[in-house]
């Protein structure tokens, strides 16, 4: 058998480093069993959070009035300019140790209460730019109806404006999924550790980067197949119902033609 050489040496190496399958097989139990359970969890509440905050704001974006759009604009450029791991720090960190604990010691609440802080911000302008690309005389003939603004706005205009950009919503939905992996930094307790702290655990216990790549295959697998159910979702109501449909409604009275009489036919 001919020697190895360096070159071989280094690619085993590499290999070892990042695909020893052995590690990634061990790591995946507890991956899936308490890690992507946590992150669901995170990134469902923070994007609940931040699509509550981002209607909020995105509202007061639309005001005619500089005093009242002012509140909104601040906040959204302020927490889209700060880096992600400020905010986690500022949130998780700062507001106990200012004596504002409204989850108590649970870092699990402020980990969530974070990364929707820093969606909502991103969200209203999504849902800003949305509700703006919608024709004015939507709200025109809605308020010629006899609704309200606001009842105009939450019927009629808001509905369009987001079916508008689901495309962008789905990437601020993919971008707070990965953003959960930065509450590690808050030491999250035993059972409410999500992918990237389990692997991170486990990186270092064996000086090796499997674990890394098993937290990775599992990000995948939430945010690619999330991706293609918001752009199939944007398709559909874009193109509307089939033709053929099934379930569409048939016609309960059905125009049968009516049979010409003698003098018709001459």
């Amino acid at each position: 058998m001919a020697p190895s050489t360096p070159q071989d040496l280094a690619s085993n190496a590499l290999v070892n480093t990042f695909f020893n399958w052995d590690l990634i097989l061990q790591t995946f139990p507890r991956l899936i069993t308490e890690g992507l359970l946590n992150t669901i969890v995170i990134a469902i509440g923070a994007i609940v959070v931040g699509i509550v905050i981002a209607l909020l704001a995105a509202m007061l974006l639309l005001s005619n009035r500089w005093w009242i759009r002012l509140p909104a604009r601040l906040y959204v450029d302020i927490f889209r300019g700060l880096p992600v791991i400020i905010t986690v720090m500022l949130v998780g960190v700062g507001l106990p140790a200012a004596g504002f604990r409204p989850f108590g010691t649970d870092p699990f609440g402020y980990a969530i209460l974070a990364i929707g802080i820093i969606s909502g911000a991103y969200t209203a302008e999504i849902f800003r730019s949305g509700i703006q690309s919608v024709d004015p005389g939507q709200l025109q003939a809605a308020r010629s109806l006899g609704l309200s603004y606001l009842k105009a706005m939450r019927l009629v205009v808001v509905p369009q404006g987001i079916r508008r950009v689901l495309p962008a919503m789905a990437g601020q939905f993919v971008k707070d999924i990965k953003e959960s992996s930065l509450v590690y930094l808050l030491g999250l307790a035993a059972g409410q550790r999500e992918l990237y702290f389990i692997a991170q655990e486990e990186v270092a216990r064996t000086y090796n980067s499997s674990p890394l790549i098993a937290a990775g295959l599992c990000y995948l697998c939430l945010t690619i197949p999330l991706t293609y159910f918001m752009n199939h979702l944007d398709k559909r109501l874009r193109e509307g119902p089939k033709p053929g449909n099934p379930l569409a409604i048939a016609d309960p009275h059905p125009q049968t033609p009516v049979p010409a009489t003698a003098g018709e036919k001459a």
